[in-house]
């Protein structure tokens, strides 16, 4: 009796990817995709001198579409992935798809509009409102009603959160402890432009009292997928203490998100979330952060991010089993309901070293000496530069070292081993990043 067989061929796509940015939540994407089997040609623009290890560094403002979209047609790319909020904010999702020169180039981040998420607070905030999604109640002022934003304040408890609306590089939002402050910030806000255009108008919301983490999905447009959940340390001091920076360190899993907090996080703000998207008929494509604060048991969000966090990115990406060209490779098809999207179960840690005088002034261009036993661990460059054959400082956060081990203590162990190998004038960094989740 003949058997006849049917062979089951599967076809890869091979792609040429370019990301945008030059931070290390770029590199860690550039190094994640360099390990795919699907990515051919890999470029980032601008890049940094860690990203030069792993691919090709474009010398492109990630603002300039006309000279982004001129570098994609002479080079064949496929997709784009912008790594910050502020193309997308800027549109260049619609700048490509839009065109019919363009459309086939696969963007990786949502439309103009969907970026209002991050793009404006106001717009997040009636977003939330009207999907009965948990956050803080708010008011939105400008400088013509400055004195009912005044009195307004004066209606609530301190300690007040007023947040410039729009993109302030993470440096709008102040926690005033009283109304003296309240009040000056809302003169430094919206009558001295302290943060430009914006901060013409300032969303007063309540105050959360908790401990924050970060939720991360990744949509294709119709369906998502669940990525490792973060906790990152944004004070410049120990203790938490001291202005706000990008990011000084994070750690992930997180250990209070358990499945009890983490349905309800699904249940209460991802799936209204989805929900309320498809009812403002908004296809999002890209990820969706979900910074979120953990009030005696209850998640309510803070705010919406269109893009990753840095330094979330740090211990998220290496978590993920995944091929990062093959998930990209099935929201380009919109077939992410069939990705089997796995998790290392280790924890993962990462402990930022940044310039003396951040978040403030500091210099630039100062030597940095990196070990010979950091070349096989995770050293992510984000304020980097080469020059001849030296790297040099080029940012507030310069490089951050990323670690695995079994338990919080285990990879903050080797995080700190790694940060020691590292050198530069004036370099600082927390010691404290994690300790908090230790009892956890």
């Amino acid at each position: 009796m003949a058997i006849s067989c049917k062979c089951l061929i599967i076809l890869h796509i091979i792609m040429n990817v370019l990301v945008l940015g030059s931070g290390g939540r770029e590199h860690v994407f550039v190094w994640k995709l360099a390990q795919s089997a699907l990515v051919d040609k890999l470029f980032v623009a601008p890049g940094n001198a860690g990203t030069s290890s792993v691919c090709t560094n474009v010398d492109l403002k990630i603002l300039d579409f006309k000279g982004i979209a001129d570098f994609c047609l002479s080079n064949n790319i496929d997709v784009i992935i912008p790594g910050s909020e502020d193309p997308l904010v800027a549109g260049i999702a619609d700048y490509f798809s839009g065109n019919d020169k363009l459309n086939h180039i696969f963007v990786l981040g949502p439309n103009k509009e969907a970026a209002q998420l991050e793009g404006s607070k106001d717009y997040a905030k009636q977003f939330l409102i009207e999907n009965n999604i948990p956050t803080a109640q708010y008011q939105t002022f400008t400088s013509d009603n400055i004195a009912a934003a005044k009195q307004y304040v004066r209606t609530k408890t301190a300690p007040y959160v007023l947040k410039a609306d729009g993109l302030a590089a993470g440096k709008g939002v102040v926690i005033a402890q009283n109304l003296i402050e309240a009040d000056a910030t809302l003169d430094d806000m919206l009558l001295n432009s302290k943060f430009g255009a914006a901060g013409n108008s300032v969303v007063i919301e309540d105050f959360l009292d908790g401990i924050e983490f970060s939720v991360f999905v990744l949509c294709d447009g119709e369906n998502y997928v669940l990525l490792p959940e973060a906790k990152d340390y944004k004070r410049i001091g120990e203790g938490d203490t001291g202005l706000n920076t990008g990011g000084m360190g994070a750690v992930s899993p997180v250990p209070f998100a358990d499945k009890a907090l983490m349905d309800k996080v699904v249940e209460q703000i991802i799936e209204p979330t989805m929900h309320g998207l498809k009812r403002r008929n908004i296809q999002y494509v890209g990820f969706i952060f979900f910074g979120l604060i953990n009030c005696n048991g209850q998640p309510k969000v803070i705010e919406y991010n269109v893009r990753m966090g840095d330094p979330e990115t740090e211990v998220v990406f290496p978590r993920i089993k995944n091929d990062f060209g093959e998930m990209v490779d099935f929201c380009r098809n919109k077939r992410l309901i069939d990705a089997n999207i796995e998790f290392e179960s280790k924890v993962c840690t990462t402990i930022f070293a940044v310039s003396g005088g951040y978040p403030e002034d500091y210099e630039k261009g100062k030597r940095m000496t990196i070990s010979l036993a950091l070349q096989t661990e995770m050293v992510f460059h984000a304020g980097t530069q080469k020059s001849d054959n030296d790297i040099l400082t080029n940012g507030g956060r310069v490089v951050a070292l990323s670690a695995f081990g079994n338990t919080i203590a285990d990879a903050l162990k080797h995080s700190y081993q790694n940060v020691a190998e590292i050198k530069f004038d004036g370099m600082y960094y927390r010691k404290d990043i994690g300790k908090d989740l230790l009892n956890n």
